[in-house]
């Protein structure tokens, strides 16, 4: 009785289910073995997605018999509490990261991508098929996480929550099969090379054409499993290409190695002809090697970001309200929790500093060794080390949320974006393959008909030389190289192509306000209303900014530090304000914050307003404040002064020098919403070609889009949330410092350290980059097209052939790599 295998997942079909479970696909009937393949096959060919069974390569895994029950236990994902720790929030949308089962080829990531796109309320899909990853985008609204699973399992896929430990096991995993199939064909070409090598001399001295058959069929046995188990990702690489209706650089490597291959088995058995197996074992081990370098150059900047989870603790120490301890997991931390951290403990979890005081090492994110002295109100960070003193702190972020996760994140994100120069160096890429198939093609024809016996291993020279795996390599390999040596010195790229856009800035614009000051007010000076208490009035001033997060607000909750230790009243202030001042502490109520301008809230249900005079001041009462130029923050009742308040801030340390090295080569502009008089003291000493101040955050965005008419390139530098429309429009964006979530969103680059001096590296690295991009495809392209001459004419061997190709992946991969060591 002929045997029968079940069409979806190729397993044999039991003789008592022979014809039980069938249904139509591509127009013929298909046997099943089970309920759950039938399930799974029907719901395919019913959402249109029968070429799927065309394209696939592989068949698909067995599916579940109890399915209907399995669907029912992924209700479980919907429960909020356990969606806490892996679904992120996305605006009013929720994304996840996918962990799937049952991926075996190409056709496997377009099955999953075609339909859940077609699921109403999924807005985005990204499968990863070679990480076995999906990042999945939805509306909370139109469809539940459990849908989406069902929805994977119905189509034969298992998904799972998506963990960077388990991203780090997959790569391993891969690493180990690399280095399988790599040792493999390294002591198998040692073998054959050193068999072929003293036929090919004679170094055995007379060998009879029997043991030379022997030593053939020896070194046959030997290529056989290089060529099945070693090359097998090379052959896959193809037939997914081909299966999409597309070449790529697999296709002539494949070929050139069943091609060589069938061409010795032939040969070993009619006992005539050429054998080239020490050029395939060659091939694969050099071809191998260079992918396995490339391999490990992709994953360096992914391995640095997931790598850095091992830096936080798995346990807690938590204080109870009792003000007894307690261990717990990090994981199992809420907003609000006090933790308490000793010396030499590792920061479990994001917070701020309640009590204590300690220097902690936060190298592990800012690639600075010198360690940050931590007070109340410090902000601390996950997976940072605390040297001396004890540290209360309060948590601010989940585990999930925490800075570190943020930063694997975002590393991810930007490693699945590609530059210009990487799809350019694609799409030529396919076209130089389907020329050096016709070139081959064309080369056979030729020395055919010239009746050469050499027309097949010419056209096998042409097929290994012109391979272009450096070209594939040359983008890549160097991105991910500067990705990882920037994450190490705390700069933290959202997209890879913002590198490739840097490279054009000629124009930097940057905030004044914590970019290139500190960020630390003071208050210099102090002007008051005729009638008006100081002291009332520094107390409404205080319980406004309270509500504030804007690091004016500091100046304030300090109290009055003045420079020269004095506060006089302005008789030219209008008065009749003190009827509403109280000097009790003050309950505000209805706050509201405007970007750009400033705050304002009612205490004793007065209005009261804080901020620039644009924002706070009446229109009739704006001459007042001439009498008081360098006042930068307003108290106002009703838009009538009440008091004026000059707030300073200091120039960062390194300002100065960075400002020094941008200007060489760009052209430097500072757009700040302080007064134009207190912008033109700072900026006195710097090479700065533009000062604007009292501008909006829509007076910025305008002033960049002016420099972008007139054909300026721009970088934005900014740290508030004032900054973000304006970062959002430059061509590059930086969050500096310690930038808020709004800053850090509108941002392409983020600066995890406190330092400025990190621009330039950026900068730096960005055109070393470029430079490394351009030799990279200079020397792959010049290779080919120089050593295609030679292959055409029949003047490379294979073997030549061989050694060339694989030099120069090696050669570009090394190159790149050298960006790790400047």
């Amino acid at each position: 009785m002929a045997r029968h295998d079940c069409y979806h997942c190729g397993l044999p079909i039991a003789s008592s289910d022979n014809g039980k479970f069938t249904t139509v696909i591509l127009g013929q009937q298909r046997d099943m073995c089970c309920p759950g393949c039938l399930a799974v096959a029907e719901a395919i060919v019913n959402n249109g997605l029968e070429d799927y069974y065309q394209f696939r390569t592989e068949p698909a895994q067995k599916s579940d018999d109890g399915i209907l029950e399995t669907l029912d236990k992924l209700k479980v994902y919907d429960d909020p509490s356990l969606q806490e720790e892996f679904v992120f929030e996305e605006g009013q949308d929720k994304q996840i990261q996918l962990t799937l089962e049952g991926i075996t080829c190409a056709a496997c990531g377009w099955l999953i991508e075609k339909q859940l796109s077609k699921v109403e309320g999924i807005k985005q899909v990204a499968v990863n098929v070679q990480e076995r990853r999906a990042l999945v985008t939805w509306s909370p609204f139109q469809i539940k996480l459990s849908q989406i699973l069902s929805t994977l399992k119905r189509i034969g896929y298992v998904g799972s929550p998506f963990h960077p430990d388990e991203h780090e096991a997959s790569y391993k995993r891969e690493q180990k099969t690399f280095l399988k199939k790599l040792g493999l064909a390294g002591i198998m070409t040692m073998q054959v090379m050193m068999l072929m090598t003293g036929l090919y001399f004679d170094w055995f001295g007379a060998i009879e054409l029997e043991t030379r058959q022997y030593f053939y069929w020896v070194a046959l046995t030997l290529t056989t499993p290089v060529v099945l188990y070693s090359g097998s990702n090379f052959y896959m690489g193809a037939a997914k290409a081909l299966s999409a209706k597309t070449v790529n650089m697999d296709v002539p490597v494949t070929l050139a190695i069943f091609g060589t291959y069938i061409a010795g088995i032939r040969s070993t058995v009619l006992e005539q002809g050429e054998v080239y197996f020490e050029s395939i074992c060659m091939f694969i081990f050099l071809l191998l090697l260079s992918r396995f370098l490339e391999h490990r150059s992709r994953h360096r900047a992914a391995q640095i970001s997931a790598n850095m989870m091992q830096y936080v603790p798995v346990s807690a120490t938590k204080v109870n309200p009792d003000g007894s301890l307690t261990e717990c997991l990090a994981k199992q931390l809420k907003i609000d929790d006090v933790v308490l951290v000793k010396p030499g403990e590792t920061v479990p979890i994001d917070g701020v500093v309640t009590d204590g005081n300690a220097a902690v090492d936060e190298s592990m994110l800012t690639g600075e060794f010198n360690p940050v002295r931590k007070s109340n109100s410090s902000p601390v960070y996950g997976g940072t080390v605390c040297q001396d003193g004890t540290l209360t702190i309060t948590v601010t972020q989940t585990l999930k949320n925490a800075l570190v996760n943020q930063i694997v994140r975002l590393q991810a994100s930007a490693m699945a974006s590609k530059p210009k120069a990487a799809q350019i160096a694609d799409n030529f890429s396919r076209y130089f393959v389907t020329a050096v198939l016709l070139i081959s093609a064309l080369t056979y024809g030729f020395w055919a008909y010239q009746g050469s016996d050499e027309a097949f291993w010419i056209t096998i020279s042409v097929l290994v030389a012109t391979c272009p795996c450096a070209l594939g390599l040359a983008t890549p390999s160097a991105l991910t190289c500067a990705m990882a040596k920037l994450n190490r010195q705390g700069i933290l790229l959202k997209r890879a192509d913002a590198l490739e856009q840097i490279t054009d800035i000629d124009t930097i614009a940057l905030d004044k306000t914590g970019t290139l000051t500190k960020g630390k007010f003071t208050i210099s000076n102090a002007w008051y209303a005729d009638g008006v208490d100081s002291d009332s009035a520094l107390s409404i001033a205080r319980a406004l900014e309270s509500r504030s997060e804007h690091p004016i607000a500091k100046a304030f909750s300090e109290g009055i530090a003045f420079s020269d230790g004095i506060a006089f009243s302005e008789n030219s202030a209008s008065s009749g304000s003190a009827d509403v001042i109280d000097s009790t502490v003050h309950k505000v109520t209805n706050f509201t914050v405007t970007p750009g301008g400033g705050i304002s809230g009612e205490i004793n249900d007065t209005l009261f307003s804080m901020g620039s005079a644009a924002f706070s001041v009446h229109e009739s009462q704006l001459k007042l404040i001439e009498a008081f130029p360098s006042a930068n923050v307003f108290l106002t009742v009703k838009g009538r002064i009440m008091a004026a308040y000059e707030v300073k801030d200091s120039l960062r340390e390194d300002t100065q020098e960075t400002l020094d090295i941008l200007a060489a080569s760009h052209t430097l502009a500072v757009l700040s919403g302080d007064t134009q008089q207190n912008v033109n003291a700072l900026t006195a000493p710097l090479p700065i070609s533009t000062a604007k101040g009292g501008l909006t955050p829509e007076q910025k965005y305008e002033a960049v889009q002016a420099m972008q008419q007139s054909g300026a390139k721009v970088m934005m530098m900014g740290d508030g949330i004032n900054d973000a429309p304006v970062l959002a429009s430059a061509d590059v964006a930086i969050a500096v410092g310690n930038a808020t979530d709004v800053a850090k969103t509108a941002a392409d680059v983020i600066l995890l350290g406190d330092q400025l001096l990190s621009v330039p590296e950026l900068i730096r690295t960005a055109h070393q980059v470029k430079q490394k991009i351009r030799q990279n495809i200079g020397w792959s392209v010049g290779y080919n097209v120089l050593i295609l001459p030679f292959a055409v004419s029949g003047l490379l061997s294979p073997w030549m052939a061989v050694v060339g190709m694989s030099l120069s992946s090696i050669i570009v991969v090394t190159n790149s790599t050298r960006l790790l060591s400047k």
